[in-house]
C-alpha cells in the first residue's frame, strides 16, 4: 500500500486520499481485493482489484440435492477485472500535471457480435469519459490503449471455442482531492463492462481503510 513505510511515514495528503477512496460507493456485484502496489511509478501507491463475477444459482435435477446441507453450486464465470492503482509522488511528475494519478486496467470478454464492432475500441473509451462524468470526477492529462483481443485455440485446446475480450489500460490525474468519486466511476465503468445495466440504486460503502 505505502511500500512497507509506517503509517508516521505517510504524507497527509495521501492519508487524505485513502479516507476519501475508502468512503467511495460502488456497485455490490463489484468484489474489492487490495493487491501489491507497484513499487516504481510513485513513492506511494495502492492497488486494488475488482471482479464481477456471473450469479450462478444452485441447479436442479441429481446435481442439486444437498451434501451435508451444502447445495452443490457450479463455479461461476469472470464477467470482467480490473485494478485501479493510486499514485502519489510528494514531488509531483511533468507527465502527471500533478501529484496524483490514477492508472486502471479493465478487461472483459464479450459476445462474438459486439467483439466484431469496428467501433469498440472508441467505445470502451467513451464508456470511461461517460463514467467520470456521471460521477462528477473532475481530470485532466487523461490518456490510454483500447485493445481488442482475439483468441484462437489450436492443439489438444482445438475443441474450446474462440473468443474476444476488450481490454482497456488507462490513467488520468484527478482534479481536486475528492478521489473517492474516481474510485466510484472505476467500478461503475468495470460493471459496464461486465454488461450490467445502469443501476442507480444497490449501492455500497467500501470498509474503511487502516493506514497501518
Amino acid at each position: 500500500m505505502t511500500n512497507d513505510r509506517p503509517a508516521s511515514a505517510i504524507p497527509k495528503a495521501f492519508a487524505k486520499a485513502l479516507d476519501e477512496l475508502s468512503h467511495a460507493k460502488v456497485r455490490k456485484e463489484l468484489k474489492f481485493t487490495e493487491i501489491p502496489a507497484p513499487g516504481r511509478l510513485a513513492p506511494f501507491a495502492l492497488a486494488l482489484s475488482g471482479d464481477v463475477m456471473d450469479v450462478v444459482a444452485p441447479g436442479h435435477g441429481p446435481q442439486s440435492q444437498e451434501i451435508g446441507r451444502t447445495p452443490f453450486l457450479q463455479p461461476a464465470e469472470q464477467l470482467a477485472t480490473g485494478r485501479f492503482i493510486l499514485l502519489f509522488d510528494p514531488a509531483g511528475q511533468e507527465l502527471w500535471n500533478g501529484q496524483f494519478r490514477i492508472v486502471t486496467y479493465i478487461r472483459a470478454r464479450l459476445d462474438h457480435e459486439m467483439g466484431q464492432d469496428s467501433m469498440l475500441a472508441s467505445v470502451a473509451w467513451s464508456w470511461l469519459e461517460e463514467a467520470l462524468r456521471e460521477r462528477d470526477a473532475a481530470y485532466h492529462s487523461a490518456g490510454g490503449t483500447a485493445t481488442r483481443v482475439i483468441s484462437e485455440s489450436f492443439g489438444n485446446l482445438a475443441g474450446e471455442q474462440d473468443h474476444i475480450d476488450i481490454e482497456l489500460r488507462a490513467s488520468w490525474s484527478p482534479d481536486s482531492d475528492h478521489l473517492g468519486a474516481h474510485l466510484s466511476a472505476w467500478a461503475d465503468m468495470v460493471c459496464t463492462f461486465a454488461g450490467l445495466p445502469p443501476l442507480p440504486e444497490g449501492v455500497q460503502q467500501l470498509p474503511h481503510r487502516r493506514l497501518s
